[in-house]
Protein backbone atom coordinates (compact mmCIF):
# COMPACT_ATOMS: atom_id res chain seq x y z
CA UNK A 1 0.00 0.00 0.00
CA UNK A 2 1.21 3.79 -0.89
CA UNK A 3 -0.04 6.54 0.84
CA UNK A 4 0.84 10.07 0.61
CA UNK A 5 -0.16 13.66 1.76
CA UNK A 6 0.43 16.81 -0.23
CA UNK A 7 -1.61 20.15 -1.21
CA UNK A 8 -4.77 18.08 -2.32
CA UNK A 9 -5.32 15.75 0.74
CA UNK A 10 -4.12 11.97 1.54
CA UNK A 11 -4.41 9.45 -0.78
CA UNK A 12 -4.24 6.27 -0.56
CA UNK A 13 -3.21 3.21 -3.14
CA UNK A 14 -2.71 -0.32 -3.08
CA UNK A 15 -0.54 -2.42 -5.33
CA UNK A 16 -2.26 -6.18 -5.69
CA UNK A 17 -0.56 -8.98 -7.68
CA UNK A 18 -0.49 -12.49 -7.28
CA UNK A 19 3.85 -11.84 -6.96
CA UNK A 20 4.66 -9.84 -3.77
CA UNK A 21 7.91 -8.72 -4.48
CA UNK A 22 6.99 -7.48 -8.21
CA UNK A 23 3.64 -5.45 -6.08
CA UNK A 24 6.28 -4.17 -3.97
CA UNK A 25 8.60 -2.97 -6.84
CA UNK A 26 5.82 -1.00 -8.71
CA UNK A 27 5.03 0.66 -5.47
CA UNK A 28 7.78 1.65 -4.30
CA UNK A 29 9.22 2.67 -8.01
CA UNK A 30 6.00 5.13 -7.15
CA UNK A 31 6.94 6.13 -3.96
CA UNK A 32 9.93 7.49 -5.65
CA UNK A 33 8.88 9.15 -8.51
CA UNK A 34 5.95 11.39 -6.57
CA UNK A 35 4.18 11.86 -9.38
CA UNK A 36 1.47 13.42 -7.41
CA UNK A 37 3.18 15.97 -5.94
CA UNK A 38 2.83 15.18 -2.41
CA UNK A 39 4.73 16.09 0.22
CA UNK A 40 5.06 13.27 1.97
CA UNK A 41 5.05 9.31 1.39
CA UNK A 42 4.85 6.32 3.14
CA UNK A 43 4.79 2.49 0.96
CA UNK A 44 3.87 0.14 3.74
CA UNK A 45 4.36 -4.21 2.90
CA UNK A 46 4.66 -7.56 4.43
CA UNK A 47 8.15 -8.77 4.69
CA UNK A 48 9.92 -10.68 7.65
CA UNK A 49 13.09 -8.97 9.27
CA UNK A 50 15.74 -10.66 11.81
CA UNK A 51 15.93 -10.55 15.49
CA UNK A 52 18.67 -11.90 17.09
CA UNK A 53 18.40 -15.36 16.14
CA UNK A 54 15.18 -15.57 15.07
CA UNK A 55 13.16 -13.97 12.05
CA UNK A 56 9.73 -11.97 12.21
CA UNK A 57 6.78 -11.43 10.30
CA UNK A 58 7.00 -7.24 10.03
CA UNK A 59 5.08 -4.71 8.62
CA UNK A 60 7.99 -2.50 6.58
CA UNK A 61 7.42 0.86 6.47
CA UNK A 62 9.24 3.01 4.02
CA UNK A 63 8.98 6.99 4.64
CA UNK A 64 9.84 10.15 2.04
CA UNK A 65 9.38 13.47 2.76
CA UNK A 66 9.79 14.92 -0.43
CA UNK A 67 11.17 18.05 0.51
CA UNK A 68 14.12 16.87 1.22
CA UNK A 69 15.43 14.92 -1.46
CA UNK A 70 17.55 11.93 -0.06
CA UNK A 71 16.32 11.69 3.19
CA UNK A 72 14.98 7.95 3.71
CA UNK A 73 14.00 6.64 6.64
CA UNK A 74 12.30 2.84 6.94
CA UNK A 75 10.60 1.30 9.71
CA UNK A 76 9.55 -2.43 10.46
CA UNK A 77 6.68 -3.47 13.01
CA UNK A 78 7.31 -7.06 13.69
CA UNK A 79 4.17 -9.23 14.54
CA UNK A 80 3.33 -12.78 15.12
CA UNK A 81 0.87 -13.93 13.09
CA UNK A 82 -2.66 -15.25 14.44
CA UNK A 83 -1.83 -18.75 13.09
CA UNK A 84 0.61 -19.37 15.70
CA UNK A 85 -2.22 -18.96 17.89
CA UNK A 86 -1.88 -15.61 19.44
CA UNK A 87 -1.71 -12.27 17.37
CA UNK A 88 0.75 -10.29 18.90
CA UNK A 89 2.87 -6.79 17.78
CA UNK A 90 5.90 -6.54 18.88
CA UNK A 91 7.95 -2.96 19.21
CA UNK A 92 8.75 -1.33 16.02
CA UNK A 93 12.32 -1.43 14.64
CA UNK A 94 14.34 1.27 13.25
CA UNK A 95 16.13 0.21 10.11
CA UNK A 96 17.42 2.96 8.18
CA UNK A 97 17.45 6.64 8.84
CA UNK A 98 19.38 7.88 5.85
CA UNK A 99 20.23 11.45 4.87
CA UNK A 100 17.76 12.43 7.65
CA UNK A 101 19.70 14.72 9.44
CA UNK A 102 17.39 17.57 9.44
CA UNK A 103 14.97 15.72 11.43
CA UNK A 104 14.21 14.66 14.81
CA UNK A 105 14.51 10.97 15.36
CA UNK A 106 12.56 10.73 18.63
CA UNK A 107 10.09 13.53 16.84
CA UNK A 108 9.75 11.35 14.17
CA UNK A 109 9.14 7.76 16.20
CA UNK A 110 6.63 9.71 18.46
CA UNK A 111 4.48 11.24 14.98
CA UNK A 112 4.05 7.28 14.27
CA UNK A 113 2.56 6.64 17.48
CA UNK A 114 0.10 9.52 17.68
CA UNK A 115 -0.83 7.96 14.15
CA UNK A 116 -1.66 4.75 15.70
CA UNK A 117 -3.83 6.68 18.19
CA UNK A 118 -5.15 7.87 15.85
CA UNK A 119 -7.28 4.85 14.42
CA UNK A 120 -9.43 4.27 16.58
CA UNK A 121 -9.91 0.54 15.99
CA UNK A 122 -6.03 0.10 14.64
CA UNK A 123 -5.08 0.74 18.42
CA UNK A 124 -7.07 -1.01 19.63
CA UNK A 125 -5.67 -3.77 17.89
CA UNK A 126 -2.28 -2.83 18.67
CA UNK A 127 -3.02 -2.22 22.15
CA UNK A 128 -4.50 -5.80 22.93
CA UNK A 129 -1.75 -7.35 20.81
CA UNK A 130 1.32 -5.62 22.40
CA UNK A 131 3.87 -7.22 23.40
CA UNK A 132 6.92 -5.88 23.93
CA UNK A 133 9.03 -8.60 24.99
CA UNK A 134 10.53 -8.63 21.15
Amino acid sequence: MLASAGESGRKMQRFVSEDLQGSVEKARAALEANDGDAWDGVLLFDGRIPIGDKKYDAVIIELRSYAFPGAEATLAVPYTPLSSGRFKVHKPKLLQWHECDDFDQTAAIQAFFNGVDAHAEGSKVWTAALDQSV
